[in-house]
């Protein structure tokens, strides 16, 4: 029988570019920051996992974690580091999770880094491309943007829907990016945008412009897990992790029957709907992985908020905001928030846990009594990641 397993606590640095911190650095801020909000002390904490994707690159550090684990004082406990592209924290959280509900661990720091922003956009492109087929589809001229244009052509050619009009969607879905965003004090990027903006912003890949992409970022986040019974005794707000789901892919040529729909994602989530014992019209808010406009749409058709080929349509009619039908990405998603690859589904589980606390009332961006909320993160064209948590 698994063990209840709640976040206690949560830490989360500014999304920036060009920060003058080390990985270590950052790293350490968002532990402490969770330690210390868990009521915890740092020789308190039996495991450490962190995300970290391309810290060999930006820094020529590849072993973080363990360098981590004695920054904070937590001297001589195991460390691990995972790796699963955009993914990994999500991936470490999925894995700290399960160590703890089997009994093996009581208390342990989960979270992720990244220093994307330090390599200048051509050697990130490259680097960021490594999570691609490197074999044969890099040197066909996929790199991410390149995989995402493809995707909305197909997707506008699959479900016949004009591809200026799913220009207009996908534009409605930055724009609401922008508008949460700003109130996030650790956006990247707090300004609003306009649709016409977004239209006449740069052509990046056709037909994804500038601002159809999310950016570069520096930044950290980490979560403290604690089995039930330690959980309660740390917080009067605890949030469980009610159900996880993960699955891979093979190079996006292998993915071809399926596309634009990404098969692993509705297998991933089914499983942490399944353990949960919710369906998608349970989900309160959600914070999925928007690397690009047109991915939003993709991923809230996969997870069950929308039929395939209308998801636009949830933003046309402001659905995915607060009051709507399924809040989306209230923490300004990748877009807008900032994307620091190994960080990213650390601040997505720090983001939902602050709305299921009910935390974000002074940041004008809470969901009004929201309970359970779901955590999507794609990383590469291989791995995804699904997580439902409920406060009770």
């Amino acid at each position: 029988m698994m063990r209840k397993v709640a976040v206690v606590g949560v830490g989360h640095t500014d999304f920036t570019a060009g920060s003058s911190k080390t990985q270590l650095e950052l790293m350490s801020e968002a532990s402490m920051d969770a330690i210390i909000s868990s009521n915890l002390k740092p020789e308190d904490i039996q495991a450490i996992f962190c995300g970290n994707v391309l810290g060999d690159f930006s820094e020529g550090q590849g072993m973080i974690q363990s360098y981590l684990a004695d920054n904070i004082g937590c001297f001589n406990v195991p460390a691990s580091r995972f790796e699963g592209a955009c993914a990994s924290a999500t991936m470490a959280i999925r894995d700290a999770f399960l160590w703890v509900a089997s009994g093996f661990y009581d208390i342990v720091l989960v979270g992720g880094v990244e220093k994307a922003t330090t390599m200048g956009t051509p050697l990130a492109t490259r680097t960021f491309a490594m999570f691609h087929d490197s074999r044969y589809e890099y040197p066909a001229g996929f790199t991410f943007p390149a995989f995402f244009a493809l995707l909305t052509h197909l997707y506008a050619d699959k479900y016949n829907l004009p591809l200026e009009k799913l220009k207009e969607q996908m534009a409605q879905v930055t724009v609401q990016s922008h508008q949460y965003g700003l109130n996030n004090p650790h956006a990247q990027f707090r300004k609003e945008v306009t649709v016409e903006k977004v239209l006449n912003s740069f052509m990046v890949s056709t037909p994804l412009q500038l601002l159809d992409c999310c950016p570069f970022s520096d930044g950290a986040a980490a979560v403290v897990l604690a089995s039930e019974e330690a959980a309660k005794k740390l917080t009067d707000k605890p949030v469980y992790i009610a159900g996880v789901g993960q699955a891979s892919s093979g190079k996006l040529s292998s993915q071809y029957k399926a596309l634009p729909r990404l098969k692993a994602r509705e297998v991933s989530v089914k499983q942490a709907y399944d353990m949960a014992g919710v369906k998608p019209e349970d989900i309160d808010v959600c914070e999925l992985h928007d690397c690009f406009s047109i991915a939003s749409i993709i991923a809230a058709e996969s997870l069950g908020f929308s039929e395939f080929g209308k998801a636009g349509e949830l933003w046309e009619k402001e659905q995915t905001k607060i009051g709507g039908k399924i809040p989306i990405n209230i923490s300004g998603g990748l877009k807008s928030k900032g994307h620091p690859i190994g960080a990213t589904g650390a601040s997505q589980v720090y983001e939902i846990t602050r709305q299921l606390r009910g935390e974000l009332v002074d940041q004008s961006r809470q969901v009004e009594g929201a309970k359970v909320g779901l955590v999507d993160t794609l990383g590469g064209d291989g791995v995804i990641v699904n997580i439902v948590l409920r406060a009770e």
